[in-house]
C-alpha cells in the first residue's frame, strides 16, 4: 500500500508539502523531526489528507498531478479550501 499524503506546517500555515511513502506515521515524524531537507525549516507539521492506493503507480501519478498546476487547483479547492 502506498499513500500520497499532503502536509501543512504549524508554525508557518502557509507551508505546504505533498509527498508518497508506504508508511506514512514513520514519514510524518521524519518531517518533524527535520530529517527531510525541504520540510525541516517549517517543522511542525501536520497532515492535512491522505489517500492510500494498492497500486503504486496509481499513487505516483496521483502525486504528480497535486503536483502539477491544476493539482495544486484542485488541492486549494478540495483540501485547503479559502485560500
Amino acid at each position: 500500500m502506498k499513500y500520497v499524503y499532503l502536509l501543512q506546517s504549524l508554525s508557518h500555515p502557509g507551508q505546504r508539502y505533498i509527498g508518497l511513502t508506504a508508511n506514512i506515521d514513520r514519514r510524518l515524524a521524519e518531517h518533524n523531526n527535520g530529517k527531510s531537507p525541504h520540510t525541516k525549516q517549517f517543522t511542525p507539521w501536520q497532515i492535512v489528507s491522505y489517500h492510500a492506493f494498492a497500486d503504486d503507480s496509481k499513487a505516483e501519478a496521483f502525486e504528480k498531478y497535486l503536483k502539477s498546476g491544476s493539482g495544486r487547483a484542485f488541492g486549494k479547492v478540495h483540501f485547503w479550501p479559502g485560500e
